[in-house]
């Protein structure tokens, strides 16, 4: 009776462990069809979204929003005037160094731009501003002014810069990072990076990020072949295994840009439907930006050399691709005289 008993435990045993297997299994195969069926939703990218500031004026430090086919011919939206007006958020009324994002879940975009106006002094910023939407159109804004939010670490007189800060997720803590060139009291410029919660509405206390011994600003930092990838202007570049490092040596005689000439405010975004890079950068002096192609951000090749005249004098923005669809939206929404029949843009 006894050992009947047991083996009548063990059958049991036997059969709830494969009912855990079984239920495993499904709950496997229903996630893999749900990423599946995730992928074959999101629509292929059909143009590009490049945002940015203008001008060192207070007009020209605004929001302004261009479109492409090609990835290097823009087309300004809203006829050239600014897409949103920032004047009751920033406390400069006026932002520069725009960055945006494509959220993890595909659908949310990120924004976050530098608080400052230039004719104010160029150590007159102690913060940034964040954006967040979900159609491009309409957009969340909430401004993180340091010296008030963190009053235990900087003060408005000691704080210098906040400059430059750009999004990327963090895929093992799950949360969107925010760095930017931070310097305070008489340091020098350095990376230092905080992570934004999950309203996009603030940040936690900064941290070094890195410190190479001597300023650095511009940080662009992407993920390609499990590699960070972090460009600065120069146009150097160091990479590390993990977001927060270790990042190899800064190699400033190593530049990648495609030029002699002074350049800054470098942008890095992967070509639509492609495994191929564009690496593109403001030649500031000499009124152009340069694009330059990679497949594997080491090598690149000027592809094209846009000039920056008239209605599209961009600096210091970057470039996400979208779909046809959202392409439309953001015409409608921002009509130009430069795209006077939209059916034949849309081809």
């Amino acid at each position: 009776m006894i050992i009947r008993k047991q083996i009548s435990l063990t059958n049991k045993k036997v059969v709830y462990s494969k009912v855990r297997i079984l239920s495993l299994l499904i709950t496997i195969c229903c996630c893999i069809c749900f990423s599946c069926k995730a992928i074959a939703k999101e629509e292929p990218k059909f143009a590009y979204l490049f945002v940015y500031f203008m001008n060192n004026s207070p007009k020209g430090e605004q929001l302004y929003f261009a479109v492409s086919k090609d990835g290097y011919n823009y087309i300004p939206l809203n006829n050239g005037k600014r897409i949103i007006n920032i004047d009751s958020v920033a406390r400069w009324k006026c932002i520069r160094d725009p960055h945006i994002l494509r959220g993890y879940d595909r659908k949310t975009f990120y924004m976050v731009a530098t608080d400052m106006k230039s004719s104010a002094g160029w150590s007159s910023n102690d913060g940034i501003v964040l954006f967040k939407s979900t159609d491009l159109i309409n957009w969340e804004t909430t401004a993180i002014d340091f010296p008030t939010v963190f009053p235990h670490l900087y003060t408005r007189e000691d704080l210098k810069r906040v400059w430059a800060p750009q999004t990327i997720y963090d895929e093992k803590e799950g949360k969107y990072m925010v760095y930017y060139s931070l310097q305070n009291k008489d340091d020098y410029l350095t990376i230092y990076y905080s992570y934004a919660n999950k309203d996009f509405t603030s940040l936690s206390e900064p941290k070094k990020l890195i410190d190479c011994g001597s300023s650095i600003i511009d940080a662009d930092i992407v993920k390609h072949d499990n590699l960070y990838h972090m460009f600065l202007a120069g146009i150097w570049k160091m990479t590390a295994p993990d977001i927060k490092g270790p990042w190899s040596p800064l190699e400033k005689h190593k530049k990648y840009q495609q030029t002699d000439k002074k350049a800054e405010g470098p942008g890095v975004f992967q070509m639509n439907n492609s495994t191929d890079w564009i690496l593109m950068y403001d030649c500031y002096m000499d009124g152009y930006y340069q694009f330059c192609r990679s497949s594997d951000l080491e090598h690149f090749e000027l592809i094209a050399q846009t000039k920056t005249s008239g209605s599209f004098t961009p600096r210091h923005g970057t470039v996400i691709g979208i779909t046809k669809k959202e392409l439309l939206h953001l015409i409608e929404a921002f009509p130009s005289k430069e795209i006077s029949n939209t059916v034949d843009y849309l081809k």
